[in-house]
């Protein structure tokens, strides 16, 4: 198993985890993510909107993490925001997720960030229990709000 650093080439298996994410979280019908955006908008656009790490097993994508930089924040320095965190189901069980956070951990590190943000949904027991296995610890001093355009 390799974890590195996503790059254009990986586009599509990258989708296809993306797609395997929306549907494990049920949204795949709002799910409007193409390869075509996936490139464009992770590799071409510069900055980019979002970058990745990625598990790679036997030449195949096993696992993908998805983040941003929130370069504002009180402290004066960034922080990472954790958008998307998957094991494709044949390589659960494996550490693979555990190795993409530690690879997360040493990016906002590197990038002299605060903290790591995420959220994960109530009904998400094993990623709950998985969090907290690695030391972090539920938020509770805010609320999550969301405004539909």
């Amino acid at each position: 198993m390799k974890i590195r650093k996503a790059e254009e080439k990986d586009a599509e298996q990258l989708w296809e985890l993306m797609k395997d994410l929306a549907i494990f979280e049920r949204y795949l019908d709002s799910f409007a993510i193409t390869p075509e955006i996936v490139r464009e908008s992770g590799f071409r656009k510069s900055p980019p909107d979002f970058h990745s790490i990625v598990a790679e097993v036997d030449g195949a994508l096993a696992g993908m993490l998805v983040y941003y930089f929130l370069p504002y924040t009180a402290q004066g320095r960034p922080a990472i925001y954790l958008k998307e965190l998957f094991i494709a189901k044949h390589h659960r069980g494996k550490s693979i997720g555990e190795k993409l956070m530690r690879a997360l951990n040493d990016e906002a590190r590197k990038h002299g960030c605060t903290t790591i943000k995420w959220t994960v949904a109530p009904w998400n027991e094993p990623g709950i229990n998985f969090y907290k296995k690695l030391g972090a610890r539920e938020n509770t001093d805010w609320l999550n709000f969301e405004w539909s355009i």
